[in-house]
């Protein structure tokens, strides 16, 4: 059995992850120690909240060279997704600069947070096997990452954003995966089992 961590940083929903992992039968561990994240076979990094404190929690307890030099496969959703960005419009916050994309605000035309079921289309990576494009996922989020190089799913609202990314081991969900029922239970499962 694979030993799958949850970075515990005070930022992200570790509660939700852990019982969609454990519906697909897999008891993870939540941490924030080096050691214990360098030891995992995957890592999750969940994230709610506000960039620039949830960077700074990060940076508190070290984790901000951790992640990035981590060898293994790492899923970051939501704010994790983001974090692993560049940079963010949201208190121009400096992330952890894996993938090199700055992160963007809907804008006032837009309603935000962008909060509920939408599709996702363009899916083109072994994360969304069994997946089709056109289901549904579980978003809630007022900034976004544009389409790029590495999108490997597209939404759209207002305007069309990465849904999700990938970047060797990095892979990054703006939807809730844990909260996207059997589509998000099957994600989960594709990124586990990679």
């Amino acid at each position: 059995m694979k030993k799958v961590v949850i970075i515990e940083y005070g930022a992200g929903n570790l509660f939700s992850v852990k019982t969609a992992l454990r519906r697909l039968g897999y008891e993870a561990v939540s941490s924030a120690e080096a050691d214990v994240i360098r030891g995992a076979d995957r890592v999750i990094f969940p994230g709610v909240g506000q960039a620039a404190a949830a960077m700074r929690q990060l940076s508190a307890v070290g984790l901000d060279t951790v992640i990035p030099s981590l060898q293994v496969p790492v899923l970051g959703i939501c704010l994790g997704m983001q974090m692993m960005c560049e940079s963010s419009e949201e208190g121009d916050t400096e992330g952890l600069g894996i993938f090199p994309l700055r992160v963007r605000e809907f804008g006032r035309e837009s309603k935000v947070p962008h909060m509920g079921w939408n599709e996702i289309h363009g899916l083109k990576d072994s994360l969304f096997a069994g997946v089709e494009g056109g289901e549904r996922v579980y978003f809630v989020h007022s900034f976004y990452v544009p389409v790029c190089e590495g999108t490997i799913a597209t939404c759209d609202y207002q305007r069309e954003f990465s849904a999700a990314i990938r970047k060797d081991n990095f892979w990054g969900c703006q939807f809730h995966p844990e909260k996207s029922a059997g589509v998000g239970m099957q994600i989960l499962e594709n990124f586990l089992k990679w």
